[in-house]
């Protein structure tokens, strides 16, 4: 066989040997994870870094180094699962390795067998002379067959021994590589724990300021959950609003079954809404999510437990909120107190709210493209951090927007 073959049979060889296992895609993944909690971590050192405010606030200093460790903590154990995976793509890459070293030295020991068998009928005769003194024309064919496949075989032996060797040599260079990734990933690990360490230690002297004021601390949380719920009562009853005009039938205040009459056309954009679930970009091009949906401690004061039906994003001063779809401007809030406005967005049977922005870019009825900007997201004066809250609904109910962003 030409040097050509033996290439080509060593690659697919190889490609069998080497394609991504489930373990190796497993640690993809969780490379990848890690990757994106590490630029959150930078993401929020930048906007920390630009904003002086937040250093002086006792209470903002507390969320962003709460955050900071909720992130890191998520770092190690995502660095503990990738180890995980190294260690067993690692056994898995030894074990090929036995089994190659074991199929090696039998073909070695099988090839050692034909030389000396070949060597010792060299002596007896020729392969012509064992040809000729057949009996028949038909004896002298199988023999002379029984040769060449005889002569085959040796050299499919030797090739076979080549390609083993050549593998051994590519997988032992592989697991090489793979241990000093391991490595380099515990040191990776150890820097993260110093850093989660240094952060604890910064959020036990905040505590220690808090513990004094805490009462009041908890009161403003408090008053600011209020606000959140008769927000969110406002943002329900103009959707069911919304409904009942499609509809026109009056829906009931809680109501979870009532839905949007949706024209062919709204249908069309429903249906291109959901299609998108998973890749909708998110209302703030860059920054961190503060808050997520659901049940869970306040970012500040753990010992509180807040509910959120949508995500709270801090991000640069002066950033626009953006549209994550296309859509139709609905209705625009405007906080009594504060003067701040929400735009409420909607996209056939599904909304999108946009809370806490100053200077507006759109207007009631107008239709918006996707990313399209809707208008300035307020600077807290106090603070310094500029938060946008951003819902998603389906009619009525709540969506969490992990399922429908961008990782």
């Amino acid at each position: 066989m030409n040097k050509q073959n033996l290439l080509f049979s060593v690659f697919i060889l190889l490609f069998l040997l080497v394609t991504p296992s489930a373990t190796a895609q497993n640690k993809k993944t969780l490379q990848a994870k890690r990757i994106k909690l590490q630029r959150e971590i930078k993401e929020i050192n930048r906007l920390l870094s630009k904003n002086k405010k937040t250093e002086k606030n006792v209470l903002s200093r507390l969320g962003v180094i709460n955050k900071k460790i909720d992130v890191r903590q998520e770092i190690i154990q995502t660095i503990n699962d990738e180890a995980k995976a190294y260690t067993k793509e690692i056994k898995e890459n030894q074990a090929k390795i036995d089994s190659l070293k074991t199929q090696l030295k039998n073909l070695k020991n099988e090839y050692a067998k034909i030389v000396v068998q070949t060597y010792k009928n060299k002596n007896k005769h020729s392969d012509l002379i064992f040809i000729l003194s057949s009996n028949s024309f038909k004896q002298a064919y199988k023999r002379a067959l029984y040769m060449k496949q005889y002569t085959d075989y040796r050299k499919t032996q030797a090739k076979k021994i080549k390609e083993k060797k050549q593998i051994l040599e590519i997988l032992n260079d592989t697991l090489k590589v793979k241990k000093t990734e391991k490595e380099a990933l515990i040191a990776k690990k150890l820097q993260e724990t110093k850093s989660i360490d240094n952060e604890l230690a910064k959020q036990k002297e905040l505590l220690k300021k808090i513990k004094k004021k805490e009462r009041l601390y908890i009161s403003r949380i408090k008053k600011k959950q209020k606000q959140e719920r008769l927000f969110e009562r406002k943002l329900q009853s103009l959707i069911r609003g919304a409904i009942a005009k499609s509809t026109k039938k009056t829906v009931k205040k809680g109501s979870k079954k009532a839905s949007i009459k949706l024209t062919p056309e709204a249908k069309k954009l429903a249906d291109n809404f959901i299609a998108n679930k998973g890749k909708l970009p998110h209302p703030v091009a860059k920054g961190y999510v503060s808050r997520y949906f659901g049940q869970r401690r306040h970012e500040q004061l753990k010992k509180i437990m807040v509910k959120s039906n949508g995500w709270h994003y801090v991000t640069d001063k002066g950033s626009k909120a953006r549209a994550v779809f296309k859509g139709k401007v609905v209705a625009i809030m405007v906080d009594k107190k504060t003067k701040l406005k929400t735009v409420l967005l909607q996209h056939g049977n599904y909304f999108t709210a946009y809370k806490n922005l100053d200077k507006l870019l759109v207007k009631k009825g107008e239709n918006v493209s996707i990313k399209q900007e809707l208008g300035t997201i307020h600077t807290d004066k106090t603070t310094g951090k500029t938060k946008l809250v951003f819902a998603l609904l389906k009619n009525t109910t709540p969506q969490n927007p992990v399922k429908w962003l961008k990782p």
